[in-house]
């Protein structure tokens, strides 16, 4: 990565009329403000390691120091390639809250690190991120440090709605530290609804890599549960790598079918199927088969 004087530096005067739209979304909310900007030295359509162009960070004091990052690559930022008009590529960009300290001057790599990565996932899976999906990183979303910060949640940029670009609908998807045990406790009952439970402990949903799990607080926990009760579990599916079956016939009976899985996996999936099923909804288990 490296930091142009100015962000358009990186198109090599290219017409981007998708990136200008994404950069005139942002306007309003630093309209006496550069953004720092850090672009990509190879692109991705040509060979380069990270999918996105560009990322623009704005650092603000309220209603925490944070870093306010936005990255350019999931929409069609130049010509319009995909067949369907109504979205500009992917249909999405990703933005980032990250607390920092108020004398801080740049944001940290790992914070771009992260976006470049995400996108990267997009890019390889065809998966899209939407308002309410969760993921586990499995290990600390900074690595080297002793944060609790281990998974995401994604969200609507509660500051930046929607835009129509000339190809097509942008949204905005907001990425959102949780602890483990916060990506648990929505997994039980629904990731959109926790968040907005979390709101007011965590303005416009700033992650904050110091912070103590929101599950400590007996108020948030209760409400966590009575949601859970009253509505079940909106997780329809479990990914796990270690999953199979084996099927016996048995003689003048039904045949005997045996489902294996890992035993890390035992006590998430018991207590999904007891918020699932009386609830008239399915679960469903899906191995995670690693490429060869």
């Amino acid at each position: 990565m490296t930091t142009p004087d100015d962000p358009q530096d990186t198109l090599q005067d290219d017409s981007a009329p998708g990136w200008d739209a994404i950069t005139a979304a942002f306007a309003p909310l630093y309209p006496d403000q550069e953004p720092r900007h850090y672009g990509t030295l190879v692109r991705w359509m040509m060979g380069g390691q990270d999918p996105l162009d560009g990322i623009s960070a704005w650092k603000r004091l309220d209603p925490v120091p944070h870093w306010h990052f936005v990255g350019y690559g999931l929409s069609e930022l130049y010509d319009k390639a995909s067949d369907d008009p109504a979205f500009s590529g992917y249909g999405l960009e990703l933005t980032f809250r990250l607390a920092c300290d108020p004398a801080e001057t740049e944001p940290p790599a790992w914070a771009l690190n992260l976006l470049q990565n995400l996108a990267r996932y997009v890019y390889q899976s065809g998966n899209v991120f939407e308002d309410g999906h969760w993921m586990n990183l499995n290990g600390p979303i900074a690595l080297g440090t002793d944060t609790l910060i281990g998974s995401l949640a994604f969200v609507f940029d509660p500051e930046v709605p929607p835009i129509e670009t000339p190809h097509g609908r942008v949204a905005f998807i907001q990425v959102v530290g949780l602890t483990v045990d916060e990506e648990a406790a929505g997994k039980r009952w629904n990731a959109r609804k926790m968040l907005d439970i979390f709101l007011p402990h965590m303005p416009l949903w700033i992650t904050d890599v110091s912070r103590a799990s929101l599950l400590d607080q007996p108020e948030i926990r209760a409400a966590l549960d009575a949601g859970s009760a009253r509505d079940g579990s909106s997780t329809g599916m479990l990914f796990n790598d270690a999953l199979g079956w084996t099927r016996q016939s048995r003689l003048l009976r039904a045949d005997l079918t045996t489902i294996t899985i890992g035993a890390g996996h035992v006590e998430n999936i018991v207590a999904l199927l007891r918020l699932r099923l009386p609830f008239g909804n399915p679960l469903r288990l899906l191995v995670r088969r690693n490429a060869s």
